[in-house]
């Protein structure tokens, strides 16, 4: 008897031994004022919080993963190792913001696996940068976990309060809303869908789901920036706002069935980040994304340059051409052929005055869009094969162009649109670079408007993810340069893709040509949300500012003259659009010349000052000169500025040359008033500029002397 009695009892202890509460070790990583803390609860799940000195910035938060066969990471884990190291280096981007990137932090590996069989392992990697957090998943490879589907992911932001945020509703399938402010309690991403009819595709089966980059601040002054970095080979990452707890958690873009994402072991998830600090311009500063990316896949690298273009594009959008050539489908003669509608801008003579006018003012790049036939039939359809991305129209001479362009030193930018049929451009990927090569097109915009073919698959799943992926290193095969327009909205990929130089990703300036328009603080929330994960291609640079709309000639553009010129400063892309029509910049020679002038590439970005949905100061060196530019832009509030110009060098003289709004200039009235000064300035000077309501002031600085 009592031999069994012992035999129980050993029984009873090794049962207890398989469900005992895991290892209570509490882990910490500090960087200067960032902490992490890391556990196992009662339960076993993983469990983080987030300081930021002596202020919390997420509550205990918890990690972990379900799988669609009822497995998964969510319990009953233990720790089974852990390893740390310490990196601070010093990186060059090809292109950027800065000639040099410094990769400062302190990294703690969890090893976890599961206390039941089959005893699977998963890793968390956490890297402590001095403004914030990057984390990631990662499956080692093991005999038990090979193919596995994600139904969840379970991360968790859980918020201390009721912040302030600057949101967008986590739509499957764009970007392109305006910002609404509001406290976390109030998220409701179906009233703000349900306005949006100037948007042709939107999916939010989430009430209280939002999109990354979310920018939030405390009522206590913690500026909090949660995005992800690396996003390869897996969904996009929105989040499910609980408005009762403020805990924000992952909502991942599902596929055709529902699923998550379908991976192999091993493999490693996206970088999840959490940029904080007391001051907003430090959010702008950071650099954590880019460094959570891999360096550069491509090896030579000198065929990528930074140009500005003008386009055949903003008589589109504003109806003064078409992108198509005929009126419709069914206008065609006794032969079959298509009827010229007599409105179609992308026609030989009309793209070489658009080329005469790039060589005229030095800019490099002329982008053509409606060359190619397939318009007539591509919008709202969801069909295949609407492009073959290689056939002219009967007026685009493309051999006579491309020559004309070469002997004016002007570079052709091919438009790919794709009508949503990601299937149809990939059948032609091969084809399409060829041609661009041909005909020496170094760059190429892509488009993705309308659903998605795969039917059924999203803008921002993990097939459309791949896709991206997939053109972007076809593109870099070609030495091609990609900027691409409706995708998923960039996680610091051009830092391993550097051909890969611009997205659209998020409400552009067309807005205010064929909708309500944009918010007036709309520019001064991007560089906050949507900028925070890579360049954006914005097309800033409009002049006539009223009545340019065929269809309404009320409509205008939400800025004032000098605005836009800041917007090249502010909203930073390597390949940055002259957008407006040539005739509207000849009215006015003297503004354009800072659009002339501005740089593209930079040695150095100062963050002057900065306030999210208020207003945004930024300083940029060009690269290799001694010019400085400067941008500053104001929401509906008119405002006085104050810019200091303590980085430039001390015991040097430069000349500021400085536009702004006019005295009387205002967004609505009085648009397209400005005034041009000039002063000289050094390292101790401090400038006041008055912006207008919706406007604001562009610097251009030249290095005179030393003293």
């Amino acid at each position: 008897m009592k031999k069994y009695a012992l035999v129980l009892l050993f029984g009873l202890f090794a049962l207890q031994q398989l469900y005992a509460v895991p290892d209570s070790t509490v882990l910490h990583v500090q960087l200067n004022k960032i902490g992490l803390e890391f556990y196992l609860d009662e339960v076993g799940r993983p469990v983080y919080t987030l300081s930021f000195g002596k202020e919390k910035v997420l509550n205990p938060s918890v990690l972990g993963f379900e799988f669609t066969d009822g497995t998964g990471f969510n319990k009953s884990l233990k720790l089974t190792g852990t390893s740390r190291r310490s990196v601070n280096e010093q990186w060059k981007p090809v292109w950027g913001e800065s000639n040099q990137i410094r990769n400062h932090y302190e990294e703690l590996k969890v090893q976890l696996q599961q206390q039941e069989k089959p005893f699977r392992k998963i890793n968390l990697i956490f890297r402590v940068f001095e403004d914030g957090l990057g984390f990631r998943y990662e499956f080692p490879k093991q005999v038990d976990l090979k193919y596995f589907v994600v139904s969840r992911e379970l991360t968790e932001f859980n918020m201390t309060a009721d912040h302030k945020a600057f949101w967008i509703p986590g739509d499957y399938d764009t970007n392109e809303y305006s910002y609404t402010t509001s406290a976390l309690s109030e998220v409701d991403a179906w009233a703000v869908q349900n306005k949006a009819t100037d948007i042709a595709v939107r999916i939010v089966p989430d009430q209280y789901a939002v999109q990354t980059p979310l920018m939030l601040k405390s009522a206590k002054g913690l500026y909090i920036n949660i995005h992800e970095a690396a996003l390869v080979n897996y969904p996009a990452m929105q989040l499910h706002v609980d408005r009762s707890h403020f805990k924000l958690s992952a909502n991942l873009v599902p596929d055709a069935l529902g699923n998550k994402a379908y991976l192999h072991a091993p493999f490693s998830t996206p970088w999840r980040t959490v940029i904080v600090s007391d001051h907003a311009e430090d959010i702008l500063a950071s650099k954590m994304i880019l460094n959570l990316n891999e360096p550069s896949t491509i090896k030579e690298t000198n065929w990528i340059k930074p140009m500005k273009f003008v386009g055949v594009w903003w008589e589109m959008q504003t109806g003064k051409s078409t992108w198509s050539y005929a009126s419709s489908l069914d206008s065609v003669n006794t032969n079959g052929e298509l009827i010229p509608s007599g409105k179609h801008g992308a026609n030989t003579n009309n793209v070489k005055r658009y080329i005469d006018f790039a060589a005229k003012n030095g800019i490099e790049g002329v982008l053509v869009e409606g060359w190619n036939t397939g318009w007539e039939d591509w919008f709202g359809n969801w069909k295949e094969n609407v492009f073959d991305f290689v056939t002219p129209y009967p007026d685009f001479d493309v051999r006579a162009i491309a020559d004309y362009a070469h002997s004016k030193g002007i570079k052709m930018i091919m438009h790919n649109e794709t009508s949503g049929s990601a299937t149809t451009y990939e059948r032609y990927l091969d084809t399409a670079f060829r041609f661009m090569n041909k005909y020496a097109y170094p760059a190429v915009k892509t488009g993705y408007v309308g659903k998605i073919i795969p039917r059924g698959e999203h803008h921002d799943g993990q097939w459309m993810v791949n896709h991206y992926e997939r053109v972007a290193q076809k593109a870099a095969e070609y030495k091609v340069m990609l900027d691409s327009h409706e995708p998923n909205r960039p996680t610091g990929l051009h830092r391993t893709y550097p051909n890969w130089m611009a997205y659209e990703s998020g409400r552009g300036n067309e807005y205010n040509a064929f909708s309500n328009g944009n918010h007036l603080d709309h520019e001064t929330i991007l560089p906050f949300t949507r900028l925070m994960g890579g360049p954006m291609d914005y097309t800033p640079g409009i002049f006539k500012l009223k009545g340019y709309a065929q269809a309404d000639s009320k409509r205008q553009v939400h800025s004032t003259l000098a605005k836009q010129l800041a917007l090249y400063i502010t909203i930073y892309s390597p390949l940055q659009m002259v957008a407006d029509l040539p005739e509207n910049y000849e009215n006015y020679p003297d503004a354009f010349e800072f659009i002339k002038h501005v740089a593209v590439d930079w040695d150095e970005t100062k963050i002057l000052e900065a306030e999210p949905g208020s207003y945004i100061s930024i300083a940029r060196k060009a690269k290799g000169k001694e010019e400085w530019f400067i941008g500053t832009i104001t929401n509906e509030n008119s405002r006085e500025m104050v810019v200091r110009m303590n980085f430039l060098d001390k015991g040097k003289k430069y000349l500021a040359t400085i536009y702004r709004d006019g005295d009387k200039a205002h967004w609505k009235n009085n648009p397209e008033s400005y005034k041009i000064d000039e002063v000289k300035i050094d390292a101790s000077s401090v400038l006041k500029l008055r912006l207008a309501e919706g406007g604001g002031a562009a610097i251009e600085i030249r290095c005179l002397s030393v003293k």
